[in-house]
């Protein structure tokens, strides 16, 4: 017959108020704010690190005092198996608690890249694949729209101008693929609201037309009466004769300053030689300028021109004869600026 050991109330006392006291320090500290400076602290997970390493780098880098008791909790809730890759910035405030919630969650750190209105899709490519978090690749134009399933596509205009968030690591064509969904969506909402009748055929017209609005005007309040001309101008047959597509035609060899033979040098994007919109969008039109391609302001205006000042706006004619009075003020008004 096995002998029954008694174990004394006392100790048993001892060990139960001991075990509760390990217990509410191990919570107050699991739920104490770490050393985290006020810039926060960046936290690199690559796959498959096991919590414990990261509890030990965070201590030798003095932002947790005990370690061990991230892993034991860790262990604990079974999140010690969940922690999931990626770059993350610790701000101050965290608590041992909160950074596991963080770290099993994948709250990883969004960086961000602003697609600017009135970019060409060269000068996109060119910041996707300078920005230190995305992974750049080495595909052009075409070879792009083909990633992104529309094969034969010119690459010009397919991509909203926005902000966009990405976590480190994230491929050039990912970014443009959202970027490109964003524009579909945007273009497709603009034309199912258009006015009519319209002089435009196509969403795909659409988009090229506020393309050259976007780049010849800043401001609001022009951007309709600017559509409004370019209307006008396609009812009547007129060429729309706008320095923006010929720029566009020039390409590399626009230094600046668009002459004469510019003008008259025909290439498929020059609107003096060649009537109608030039073949594909001249840059990436915002929001703005797309509800402003489909809802042009009705007027009798068939002209514009840059009135100088420093507003960047324009001044509208319905004449050839007012036209060449408001030239006539845009020049002299630039031959008093250098005096």
């Amino acid at each position: 017959m096995r002998k029954r050991v008694w174990i004394p109330a006392g100790l048993v006392a001892v060990v139960a108020v001991a075990s509760s006291l390990f217990a509410l320090q191990s919570w107050q500290a699991l739920h104490a704010p770490m050393n985290i400076p006020a810039e926060g602290v960046w936290l690199e997970v690559p796959r498959g690190m096991p919590l414990r390493t990261i509890s030990r780098n965070l201590a030798h880098s003095g932002s947790l005092t005990k370690p061990w008791l991230l892993s034991l909790y860790g262990r604990i809730t079974g999140d010690a198996t969940r922690v999931r890759a990626g770059e993350y910035l610790v701000p101050p405030g965290t608590t041992p608690a909160s950074l596991l919630v963080k770290l099993v969650s994948g709250q990883v750190y969004l960086h961000q890249l602003t697609i600017v209105e009135g970019w060409r899709f060269t000068d996109l490519l060119t910041a996707l694949r300078a920005h230190p978090a995305i992974v750049p690749g080495t595909a052009d134009g075409p070879q792009i729209m083909m990633e992104l399933d529309q094969p034969g596509v010119h690459p010009e205009g397919q991509f909203f101008p926005d902000t966009y968030l990405f976590p480190r690591g994230t491929l050039d064509v990912e970014v443009l693929r959202t970027a490109h969904q964003a524009l579909q969506q945007r273009l497709e909402g603009a034309w199912q609201n258009r006015s009519l009748p319209t002089q435009l055929q196509s969403p795909y017209e659409a988009l090229i037309l506020a393309s050259i609005i976007e780049k010849e005007t800043a401001l609001a309040s022009e951007r309709r009466l600017i559509s409004g001309v370019f209307h006008r101008r396609l009812e009547r047959g007129m060429r729309l004769q706008t320095d923006p597509t010929v720029i566009y035609g020039v390409g590399e060899a626009y230094d600046g300053n668009l002459r004469q033979r510019d003008l008259t040098t025909d290439t498929p994007y020059n609107t003096y030689t060649r009537s109608g919109l030039p073949p594909t969008p001249i840059a990436l039109p915002g929001g703005a300028a797309l509800e402003a391609a489909v809802a042009p302001e009705v007027t009798e205006a068939l002209y514009f021109v840059a009135t100088g000042r420093p507003d960047g706006s324009h001044y509208f004619s319905a004449t050839l004869e007012e036209h060449d009075r408001a030239v006539r003020d845009y020049l002299q008004r630039l031959r008093n600026s250098v005096e």
